[in-house]
C-alpha cells in the first residue's frame, strides 16, 4: 500500500478507536484528506480531518486531534503533532522514503501510471477546426492541451479515445468551394466578384494555382455548379490533408476522424429528430422543428430543422453527440474555444432530451492566446499578413517549446506566449530546463560507463545512504507523482503535470549542484545513480504525457 494510503488508514483506525472508546461520536466518517505541507518543518503530510469532523462530532477540533494522535499506531510514524486550530502534522521515519524509492525503481518506466480511472470510457474531442484553411495558434493550444489530456487520462487508467469532428458539410464548405473557384477564375484572367463570405487567405490562392498547374484551364468550360462541386471535393481533400500533416508535426494523432457528412448521408439526423418527437421533446411551430430545450435548463427552445427543411448546425451536433453516446462512452469531453461558451447549455439540454444524463458531456473552454515578440504583441504573420499559423509557430520555436508553453497554464486563463523565451536555451525557458535535466542524467550514465563504474541497476543499491536534504527532497517529490497524475486527470488539468515536472527538474538541478555522483565512495555512487535513474524515468513519463521529447543529448 502506498505511504499516503497507509497514513489515511492509520487515521481511519484511530478515529474508529476513538469512537469505540466513547471519546468522540460520529454518525458519518468525513473524507480523510492528506496534503503535503508547504514547508518542511510541518512534516511529511498533514490533515485537517479534526476540523472537518468537529461540527458532526460537536467537539472542539483540537480535542478530536488529541484523541486521534493518542491512538495513532504505525511502525513508519516518527511523531504526529497538533498544529493551529486542529491540523495534525505527520513526521515519518526515514525508512519509508527508501521503500518508496525502491518501489519507484521497481516500476521503472511505468512509474506514474495509476488505476484511478478504473477503465471508465472517455472520449476527448478537440481541435475540430473547419477544414477551410491552416490551423492557427489558437487551434495549437487546443491541440496541445487535448492530446496531453488524452495521454494523461490514459496514464491515470481511463479507457480513452481521441476524436476530430470534421465540419465537412454546410455553408463553410460551400464558401470554400466558391473562394477557390473565384481565385481560379482570377488567375486565369477572368473578371469575377469575390464571394462576400469567402476565405481570403493566401492558402486559397495556392490551392487555385495548384489546380491550374495540374490541369490548366480545362475547368473553365465546365458548368459552374459542376465546377463548384468538383472544387469543393478537391479543396476539402487538400485542406484536410494539410490539417493532418500540421497536427502530426505537432505530435497530435487522433483515433477517429468523424465526418459531419456521414450524419446527413446516413439519416442519423432524421433518426435523432424522430427519437425526440417520439419522447415529446420536439415540436413543430411555424413550419420548423424545435427542441424543447427550456425543459432541460436552456434559456429558450431551439430550431433544429428550419421551415425550409434544412437542418441547423444544432441538428448535426445533436445527432453527433447521440452517435458518441451510442458508442458506449461514459463521458464525453469536448474542448471548445471561448466563443462557444454560450453553446454548452443547448447541447447539454439536447443530450438530456434524448434520455442521457446531461453531465455525460463535459465541455472545457479554451481561452485565447496572445503572441509576444520583444515585448510587443504579434498580431499578424510577417510572411502572409494573416493570422500566425501553427506551422509557422513550430518553425520558429520548435514543437516541444510550443507544446509546453500551450499546456503550462490552465486553459481557463488567457495565455501570453513569449516567443523569445520559448526559443531561448536558458534556465528561464521551462521546457529547456526540464529537457536539460533529462539529458544531464543521460550524460551522468555515459560518464559512469567511461569511468568504469559497474552500475547494473538498483537491485544492489543501498538506498539508505541517501541522507542529504536534496536527495530526500527528490524522493519525496517523486513519491507524490502518481497522486499528481490521478488528481490532474480528475481535474482535466494537464498543466499540473507541466508544473510538477518543472519542479522536479529544479530539485534535480539542486541535487546535481550539491552532491557529487561519479567518483564518490562506491556504495554511495551506486545509490546516487539509482536515485537519478528514478528521476529520469519520472521526467520521461511526465514529458510523455505532455507529448514532449525527452532528449539524451542537448
Amino acid at each position: 500500500m502506498d505511504i499516503k494510503e497507509l497514513v489515511k488508514e492509520a487515521v481511519r483506525q484511530a478515529v474508529e478507536q476513538a469512537i469505540s472508546d466513547g471519546v468522540i461520536t460520529l454518525s458519518e466518517m468525513p473524507e480523510i484528506i492528506l496534503e503535503v505541507p508547504p514547508q518542511k518543518e510541518f512534516g511529511d503530510f498533514a490533515t485537517n480531518f479534526a476540523m472537518q469532523a468537529a461540527r458532526a462530532a460537536r467537539t472542539n477540533p483540537r480535542a478530536i486531534a488529541t484523541a486521534l494522535v493518542e491512538r495513532l499506531k504505525a511502525s513508519w510514524l516518527d511523531k504526529a503533532v497538533i498544529a493551529g486550530p486542529g491540523f495534525i502534522n505527520f513526521y515519518l521515519k526515514p525508512e519509508w522514503l527508501y521503500e518508496k524509492l525502491e518501489s519507484i525503481l521497481a516500476e521503472g518506466k511505468e512509474y506514474g501510471n495509476t488505476k484511478a480511472g478504473q477503465g471508465e470510457r472517455i472520449q476527448v474531442e478537440f481541435v475540430s477546426a473547419n477544414p477551410t484553411g491552416p490551423l492557427h495558434v489558437g487551434h495549437g493550444r487546443g491541440a496541445a492541451v487535448g492530446s496531453a489530456l488524452a495521454n494523461l487520462l490514459k496514464a491515470a487508467g481511463y479507457d480513452v479515445e481521441s476524436e476530430y469532428y470534421i465540419n465537412d458539410a454546410g455553408n463553410q464548405i460551400d464558401n470554400l468551394a466558391a473562394s477557390v473557384n473565384a481565385r481560379y477564375l482570377e488567375l486565369l484572367g477572368q473578371m469575377v466578384e469575390f464571394p462576400e463570405d469567402g476565405y481570403h487567405g493566401q492558402d486559397i490562392i495556392d490551392t487555385a494555382r495548384r489546380l491550374i498547374d495540374k490541369d490548366g484551364s480545362k475547368y473553365l468550360d465546365m458548368p459552374e455548379q459542376d465546377r463548384l462541386a468538383l472544387f469543393k471535393e478537391l479543396a476539402l481533400q487538400e485542406k484536410l490533408a494539410a490539417l493532418k500533416e500540421d497536427l502530426a508535426a505537432f505530435n497530435v494523432e487522433f483515433d477517429v476522424w468523424f465526418s459531419e457528412r456521414t450524419l446527413h448521408q446516413s439519416g442519423a439526423i432524421d433518426e435523432t429528430c424522430e427519437t425526440l418527437k417520439a419522447n415529446g421533446n420536439m415540436y413543430e411551430k411555424d413550419g420548423a422543428l424545435w427542441l424543447k430545450a427550456t425543459a432541460y435548463g436552456d434559456d429558450k427552445d431551439r430550431v433544429v430543422i428550419r421551415d425550409n427543411g434544412v437542418p441547423t448546425y444544432l441538428a448535426a451536433d445533436i445527432a453527433y453527440h447521440r452517435d458518441k453516446l451510442q458508442r458506449g462512452f461514459n463521458k464525453l469531453i469536448n474542448i471548445w474555444g471561448a466563443d462557444h461558451h454560450g453553446y454548452i447549455c443547448r447541447v447539454k439540454a439536447a443530450i438530456a432530451a434524448m434520455g442521457y444524463p446531461a453531465d455525460s458531456l463535459e465541455v472545457l473552454i479554451l481561452q485565447m492566446v496572445s503572441l509576444y515578440r520583444d515585448g510587443e504583441l504579434v498580431k499578424m504573420s510577417k510572411r502572409t499578413g494573416q493570422s500566425v499559423t501553427l506551422s509557422e509557430l513550430i518553425e520558429e520555436v520548435g514543437r516541444d517549446a510550443a507544446r509546453f508553453f500551450f499546456i503550462m497554464r490552465s486553459i481557463d486563463s488567457q495565455l501570453d506566449f513569449d516567443l523569445n523565451l520559448a526559443k531561448s536555451h536558458s534556465n528561464e525557458n521551462p521546457v529547456y530546463y526540464i529537457q536539460y535535466a533529462h539529458a544531464r542524467i543521460s550524460s551522468i550514465f555515459r560518464q559512469a560507463a567511461e569511468a568504469g563504474v559497474n552500475y547494473k541497476g538498483h537491485a544492489n543499491a543501498k538506498l539508505n545512504m541517501l541522507v542529504e536534504e536534496s536527495e530526500i527532497d527528490l524522493i519525496k517529490k517523486m513519491g507524490s507523482y502518481p497522486d499528481e497524475v490521478s488528481a490532474a486527470a480528475r481535474e482535466r488539468a494537464p498543466h499540473r503535470i507541466a508544473r510538477y515536472v518543472h519542479e522536479l527538474a529544479g530539485l534535480f538541478h539542486t541535487f546535481y549542484n550539491q552532491c557529487r555522483i561519479i567518483g564518490v565512495e562506491s556504495e554511495l555512487q551506486i545509490a546516487r545513480l539509482a536515485l537519478v535513474e528514478a528521476v529520469q524515468n519520472t521526467i520521461r513519463h511526465a514529458l510523455g504525457i505532455l507529448g514532449i521529447d525527452a532528449p539524451d543529448k542537448m
